[in-house]
């Protein structure tokens, strides 16, 4: 795992990390790299300190400007369905940073991870708690995630943090041969679906539905 020694965490919370840990493989996520980051990355530190007693629970906790930090559960598992088997994990585009939760654990399953966020506060805020662990891997980007990071792509996986009508086609282009995006996906009666997109040549990609999920809404623009 990529900077596995980079990310510490105060000892009065290991125990909650291991819990949580064990929660999310329960739901049935087996990938053994990325219940390792769940038992590694302090979720504490990336909410509210009037939150911590809520850090390490397996629910959606409030950021701020009408963001959330996901299920870990549900984090874990689109990040298992972003590592192919057998592939170790390259280059990796999240659109939607947040506070910085999930952009830590991409980095110890990642080669590298390049995290873009359209909110500036948020954006300031997830440099600001991200800045003490000194993640070589990681790279922060303020701008507008539905364009991509065209200078950085070909990327062996993208992972959407927010549910748009579909997936934005120089997302699609941007991703490798070979490579997956997943994201969540808005149906027109309002419900959400995950999705997994492979691409299998330049021209040809596969698509995956998978199960319902509830996400903030993906946006274009930055604030």
């Amino acid at each position: 795992m990529t900077g596995i020694g980079v990310v510490r965490n105060d000892p009065r919370h290991d125990k909650a990390r291991i819990q949580l840990a064990q929660k999310v493989a329960a739901t049935g996520v087996k990938n053994r790299h990325v219940l390792e980051a769940i038992a590694t990355v302090p979720r504490h530190v990336f909410v509210d300190e009037a939150l911590d007693p809520s850090a390490y629970d397996d629910s959606a906790l409030p950021i701020g400007h009408s963001q959330t930090i996901s299920k870990p559960s549900v984090v874990a598992r689109m990040i298992e369905l972003l590592i192919r088997p057998k592939k170790d994990m390259g280059k990796v585009l999240e659109i939607g940073t947040g506070c910085g939760y999930q952009a830590a654990l991409l980095s110890l399953v990642a080669t590298e991870v390049y995290s873009i966020e359209r909110i500036r506060p948020l954006h300031d805020m997830a440099r600001h708690k991200l800045r003490p662990f000194r993640i070589p891997n990681l790279r922060l980007i303020y701008g507008d995630g539905l364009k991509g990071l065209p200078e950085a792509a070909p990327f062996d996986g993208i992972i959407l943090a927010a549910a748009g009508l579909g997936i934005p086609d120089p997302l699609l282009d941007q991703l490798a041969i070979g490579g997956r995006l997943v994201a969540p996906v808005a149906k027109s009666d309002e419900k959400q679906q995950l999705v997994m997109i492979e691409r299998v040549s330049s021209q040809r990609y596969q698509r995956t539905v998978l199960e319902e999920v509830f996400f903030v809404p993906l946006q274009s623009g930055t604030v």
